[in-house]
């Protein structure tokens, strides 16, 4: 492997290759995440979905599958993010991950304890605001990303943060290969993350059926929608997503309230607990109480594809990039290759 793929993101996390499966809920479970890890790249635990409970399972059941670097996914504004930080220093996670950005008081708390702390950001002023807190990394989506993504492309975005701050910056949206591993190092950027590459791969457990779906979808064919819960969210377009497209408000508000006590039924967590996490939410977004119910769509419409199979009935995350694949390597073999073809690409440049 070439030096130039030995970057500042390998030493900070002490994985042997620039690369990060991203925290995907109902996706990045123990076998993925683990499989990442063993390939050499840092796989990272979609926690967000999970109670406590469950959390302490999914650690133990990583720790069985690997001894290597991995890090956790979580959701600032959960009740008991305190408790989880905790937990992960207890256990020794090499990484927390944040899909909003965390209180300043958390990273110090994380760092504090050994863990790396990188949230994802999605503006030039996310990045300098967390640098100013201490992060010892940022991930940067840009807009072809899946899932929560914001409308500036990744080419944009990432000279855009890497120029305005002083720590390593990791890109994310629109990577899949080798090349786009160089390109994103050539603007400063100290490795790549993938989501939607990862999902499709023979390590992630997301049912077949769902997988074809991904694999006949082209560039063109996910929609940028707020009705899943009211933020802008990358999509698979499907009849489904069209419906919802469709409904107005008067529908789409009572369909969130359904998908709140669904979720509460399946989680288990106690309806305080879920008024607690809702006016956190409300708080540190700056939602109003329709956007708040409506975020209770996301968990169980994503759940709905990814774990129950029913493409049909729920909505299924994908960056751009889905397009551009159309089969299933093992995680192994998808990062063996991108770093082949990184190596190819230098090789050639330098030439």
């Amino acid at each position: 492997m070439k030096d130039a793929l030995r970057t500042a993101l390998c030493s900070l996390v002490g994985i042997e290759y620039p690369i990060v499966q991203t925290g995907m809920g109902w996706v990045s479970g123990p076998e993925l995440t683990a499989a990442t890890a063993n390939a050499g790249g840092l796989g990272v635990l979609a926690a967000a979905v999970m109670d406590m409970d469950e959390l302490r399972v999914a650690l133990k059941e990583l720790r069985d599958r690997t001894d290597r670097p991995f890090g956790v996914n979580l959701r600032a504004d959960q009740p008991d993010i305190v408790d989880r930080c905790d937990l992960l220093v207890k256990e020794g996670v090499k990484v927390a991950s944040f899909a909003m950005a965390p209180r300043r008081e958390l990273v110090q708390r994380l760092k504090d304890g050994g863990v790396v702390v990188i949230p994802s950001i999605g503006a030039k002023r996310h990045a300098e605001k967390v640098a100013e807190w201490g992060v010892d990394a940022v991930l940067v989506q840009g807009g072809e990303g899946g899932g929560h993504t914001g409308s500036v492309p990744t080419t944009l975005l990432l000279p855009q943060v890497v120029d305005a701050v002083d720590i390593p910056v990791i890109a994310a949206g629109g990577f899949f290969d080798g090349r786009g591993l160089v390109a994103a190092l050539a603007y400063g950027a100290v490795g790549i993350a993938m989501g939607t590459r990862f999902l499709l791969t023979r390590d992630s457990q997301v049912p077949q059926a769902v997988k074809d779906v991904y694999l006949s979808k082209t560039v063109t064919d996910t929609v940028v929608t707020t009705q899943v819960d009211g933020w802008p969210h990358r999509v698979l377009r499907t009849e489904f997503v069209d419906h919802l497209e469709g409904s107005g408000r008067a529908t789409a508000l009572p369909r969130a309230v359904k998908n709140a006590v669904g979720f509460q039924r399946l989680s288990r967590q106690p309806w305080r607990e879920i008024v607690q996490e809702g006016l956190a939410m409300k708080r540190a977004q700056d939602l109003n109480w329709s956007q708040v119910v409506m975020a209770a769509n996301t968990p169980m419409l994503l759940k709905k594809a990814m774990v129950d199979g029913r493409p049909d009935l729920g909505v299924m995350a994908s960056g751009q990039v889905v397009g551009m694949i159309d089969e299933l390597p093992s995680v192994g073999e998808l990062i063996t290759r991108i770093i082949k073809e990184a190596d190819e690409v230098l090789e050639r440049l330098g030439a």
